[in-house]
């Protein structure tokens, strides 16, 4: 899968703030198809909490921020 649209920084493994100020880390980058829509997203991003916790998807790769690194 072509990656083009997403900021070079943006990939498994990568640390991120979402909208919320929520920082996680990128577990997945790929299609997801929003179950209340059945829209298809292509690159939605799969994030999940540091040390565990529920994971959650964004389907919109702008709504988030490199994290600062540790």
């Amino acid at each position: 899968m072509s990656r083009t649209n997403l900021p070079s920084w943006l990939c498994e493994g990568a640390r991120v703030l979402d909208a919320n100020d929520r920082e996680a880390i990128v577990e997945f980058i790929g299609e997801w198809e929003d179950p209340a829509t059945r829209r298809k997203i292509p690159e939605a991003v799969f994030l999940r909490p540091e040390g565990g916790g529920r994971e959650w998807v964004i389907p919109d790769h702008q709504a988030l921020r490199q994290a600062d690194p540790r």
